[in-house]
């Protein structure tokens, strides 16, 4: 802690600086204490308080021998001191900590060896400024850099290089003419200026070494690169992640570049002043830089994140031009006018039982007329431009991709096959012992020396596929089985929850003495505990998802986080959208299941008159806004500052002293307070979600893209300072392209395009509109079309108990009033059962669904056919390039076979003779 941090700070400052003025030459750097090696990988430990005197333990610390002797000698110190008397529980714990303390000091002796057994060099730091903390600095040889590149097969670049062109000189020219009208908005770094030539890549082999420059060692494998290496290479000896999980370890982590690599590019504080920082805001991302920087996983994600935000702006246009169209046209909407109109004496029906009164249709006006901003026929051709765009969404980011893969040298990367994670092998060991243990208990005497024989191979002669498939029939699945549908139920519980909040504040607000502002007091206060809960359950299903996928003990890394990222967008996904979709096709919808005698007891939640597509829009839009300011800036940037605070309040030094104190610390401890990496699975979601609000229900929220835009102009800042200055550097991980997050987009894509239909035709009024403009309307216009969508109820038939207790509120005696239902009036031979305008509009809605959903995805395949995966200047490039392998090989043969006949050719021809058989021979 801080706390002890202060204390040791003074003594250990002095012995800093006392080392700093011994080596005045030193080279600056994270180095060893030689100065010239570098600091490649770091791992940290904690180091044991000893209470008297600490001795170097082993395996077998514990033995009965060691524990007699130290008895022995502490007797022999202290001979008329009587024993302490201890709690036996106290005692028996601290012993199964001390051995466990040294079961751990045995395991990392163990891996630290290995390591060394594997050509790298290790180096202990324990005397830092740190307390209780050890550090385990690790440095690759050259010899070892090339002998793991070569079996990773990492491609590197060669001393030969070519031209690289754009296409025709015609496409040639446009792309530099874009360059320099959009120069101002390009970082100003190296890797960002277009490059007309390139180095021909090929995986490294160190019996190819001619082929690659060499001149410069230190900077041939960057620190991304070596840190890597020194990674996998240490997940291949002992599982690293294993002993992070069992406590040997705190913390592995590369370190953060300070100007070591002579190379400016690969500067934090270049990729803070040119992408970090909110005053670049408006510029492109150094795509290439991010990449050199974190490696090819983390700069797909950034690119991916800045072609999504591109791709926003003009949808962000087209869904403004749509709002600015609805707030153009409301004065010239004839059905907000007619309900507007005070001329029209249109007695409405209670919407509660016995608290609400009659009221008028003119009350509804603001709704209405607030409603035809979103329900208005430019909203269709929004919902297929948004179709047609996340078509182009995806196939811009597949040919961008490409690009990428062709410039980071990737065209030919192949994951490597991925190991067994350390749970399951534990796991199936267990399994396996656990039954062997149960098939000798069954067995006669005389055999089961044969089975404990058994027992003693090796394990992994038994992971079998027939076992492996066989190991977890337990009650872990059924577990897991019954959890995921209770999860989601619980939120389908919560939305329950929050319909009968609507009813009982809806009736309470009634009877309140100020009852105007009803239905927008319940919508916002009902949208924004919808938030609330939102946010909460998605920490909660954030760890559920996980524990589930635990419980199944997947068998790699990679099964893992799939399964991990497919379990927890199913259970945000249902979280986020479950409110969602309840109000656009449930919601007052339900009045098929209601008997005619009970059409008014009205104990359930019913839509405005406008219909629900504008309280869809206000929870659209109040989720939306909530998620991204609440989960986005709050948990990533006041909760952080607030962690910050809390400690400098427990530190007892003041700001300078603590700058001070920072300037005093090596960049390995540094980076040890910074924050671990976890993954890029919560940025990912986090945009998937969001992909999904901006593309699902589109057509009741035109504004949506433009607040995802302004929210991702600010997250890939706030993303790339919290990488930069944050967090500790990742480690590099290969990637050639964003994997399942990609499927997952696409099947949004297609989902939306149906989900869409069902808002246009079931949520709106756009097909009701239609069908009376073109089969009821005498004069084809509009006039008319409110009382046509409204039904007839007779007040003497409600249900004893449900009459209003105002029935005098309007001044007069009400004997008919009005509800918005395609019904028979009460005058007729079916009374309040479905009309036949019902069933026409609802022909023509799924008519409209079907139509709309293969004209949309027929246009979707098209585009998706139209444009190439793979641009034709990278297809030519690439192919350019294996031909130019192949004659930089052809050359290099026909060079030494050159070298091998002028040698043949030089070489002194020996004379022959034949010996006699008199004579010896002197050849």
């Amino acid at each position: 802690t801080l706390s002890v941090i202060t204390s040791c700070l003074s003594s250990q400052l002095l012995g800093s600086l006392s080392s700093d003025e011994a080596a005045p030459g030193q080279k600056q750097g994270p180095t060893f204490k030689d100065g010239r090696r570098r600091v490649d990988y770091v791992l940290t430990y904690h180091i044991q308080k000893p209470q008297s005197v600490r001795r170097n333990t082993s395996r077998f610390s514990g033995s009965r021998v060691l524990r007699s002797l130290r008895q022995t000698l502490s007797l022999s110190k202290s001979p008329a001191m009587p024993p302490p008397k201890i709690d036996p529980e106290i005692a028996a714990q601290e012993h199964r900590l001390d051995y466990h303390e040294d079961d751990k000091r045995f395991r990392q002796n163990e891996f630290e060896d290995n390591l060394r057994e594997m050509g790298l060099e290790l180096e202990k730091d324990e005397g830092n400024k740190i307390p209780g903390i050890g550090f385990v600095k690790i440095h690759a040889p050259w010899n070892v850099l090339c002998r793991e590149a070569e079996f990773m097969k990492l491609k590197m670049p060669t001393r030969k290089v070519y031209e690289v062109k754009q296409g025709s000189n015609l496409v040639e020219k446009i792309n530099l003419f874009i360059h320099k009208v959009t120069e101002p908005l390009h970082p100003k770094v190296e890797s960002n200026k277009p490059q007309n030539v390139k180095p021909l890549s090929y995986p490294f082999s160190r019996e190819k070494q001619h082929l690659f420059d060499l001149s410069d060692r230190e900077s041939f494998f960057d620190s991304k690169t070596r840190a890597s290496i020194v990674s996998t290479r240490s997940a291949s000896v002992m599982r690293i992640t294993s002993l992070l999980g069992n406590g040997v370890y705190t913390a592995a982590y590369p370190l953060h570049d300070v100007g070591f690599d002579n190379i400016s590019l690969l500067s934090p504080q270049l990729l803070y002043e040119e992408w970090a920082s909110y005053s670049v805001f408006y510029k492109y991302q150094p795509i290439g830089l991010i990449r050199k920087y974190f490696g090819d996983k983390i700069g797909l994600y950034f690119a991916w994140l800045g072609i999504y935000t591109q791709m926003l702006i003009p949808a962000a246009i087209v869904g403004v031009i749509v709002f600015l169209y609805g707030c153009a046209t409301v004065d010239d909407n004839i059905p907000s006018m007619e309900i507007c109109d005070p001329r029209n004496n249109i007695t409405m029906c209670p919407m509660c039982d016995r608290a609400c009164s009659y009221w008028k249709l003119r009350e509804a006006c603001g709704t209405a007329r607030a409603s035809h901003l979103f329900d208005n026929p430019a909203t269709v051709f929004f919902s297929i431009f948004m179709a047609l765009w996340a078509a182009m969404f995806m196939e811009h980011w597949k040919r961008r991709q490409m690009r990428l893969n062709y410039i980071w040298d990737l065209t030919g990367f192949e994951e490597e096959e991925d190991h067994r994670r350390a749970e399951y092998e534990l796991r199936v060991m267990k399994k396996t012992l656990k039954k062997q243990h149960k098939s000798t208990q069954r067995l006669p005497l005389n055999k089961k020396y044969q089975s404990k024989r058994d027992t003693a191979l090796p394990y992994c002669n038994s992971l079998t596929p027939h076992t492996s498939s066989h190991l977890y029939k337990s009650h872990r699945q059924r577990l897991r089985r019954l959890l995921t549908p209770l999860q989601v139920s619980v939120t389908f519980a919560i939305v329950f929850g929050v319909i009968l909040y609507r009813i009982s504040i809806r009736a309470a607000l009634h009877m309140s003495s100020n009852p105007s502002n009803i239905r927008a007091t319940v919508k916002g206060t009902a949208a924004v505990i919808n938030l609330i809960v939102i946010i909460i359950m998605d920490e909660v299903y954030g760890a559920l998802a996980r524990w589930l996928t635990l419980l199944e003990i997947p068998k790699t890394d990679k099964s893992f986080e799939e399964r991990l990222i497919f379990k927890t967008f199913v259970l945000k996904f249902v979280n986020a959208f479950t409110p969602i979709v309840y109000l656009a096709f449930f919601r007052g919808r339900l009045d098929l299941f209601y008997f005619p005698d009970d059409l008014f007891t009205t104990k359930r939640d019913t839509c405005a008159h406008a219909g629900c597509l504008m309280e869809l829009c206000i929870q659209l839009c109040i989720t939306m806004l909530g998620k991204q300011l609440i989960q986005n800036n709050l948990f990533e940037i006041i909760i952080p500052k607030i962690k910050k605070l809390i400690r400098r309040r427990k530190s007892d030094m003041d700001s300078q002293q603590q700058e001070d104190y920072n300037l005093t610390l090596q960049r390995y401890e540094k980076d040890h307070f910074l924050g671990p990496f976890e993954g890029l699975s919560p940025e990912y979601m986090e945009m998937i979600i969001q992909f999904g609000m901006v593309t699902l229900f589109v057509a009741s929220f035109p504004l949506a893209p433009l607040f995802a835009l302004l929210n991702n102009i600010i997250e890939i800042r706030l993303d790339a300072k919290k990488f930069v200055t944050e967090l500790r550097r990742p480690i590099a991980a290969r990637a050639k392209d964003i994997g399942i997050w990609y499927n997952l987009l696409r099947g949004l894509s297609k989902v939306a395009v149906i989900v869409n239909a069902f808002v246009i035709s079931f949520t709106s009024d756009f097909i009701p509109r239609l069908v009376y403009q073109y089969m009821y309307s005498s004069d084809g216009s509009m006039h008319g079309f409110v009382n046509h969508t409204l039904s007839y109820f007779n007040v003497t038939e409600f249900q004893p108990g449900t009459a209003p207790l105002q029935p005098l509120h309007l001044g007069y005696e009400v004997e008919l009033c009005r509800y918005k239902d395609y019904r028979e009036p009460p005058w007729s031979n079916t009374p309040y059962d479905l009309s036949k305008e019902f069933w026409a509009i609802l022909a023509c809605r799924l008519a409209f669904v079907i139509v709309f959903q293969n004209v949309v995805m027929l246009m979707s395949d098209f585009v998706d056919w139209l444009i190439p995966d793979i641009p034709k200047d990278i297809s030519m490039q690439i192919h350019k390039e294996k031909i130019l392998m192949v004659e930089l090989f052809m050359k290099e043969e026909k060079g030494k076979k050159r070298l091998r006949e002028n040698h043949s050719n030089q070489s002194p021809v020996q004379p022959r003779c034949r010996p006699s058989s008199q004579e010896t021979s002197n050849c």
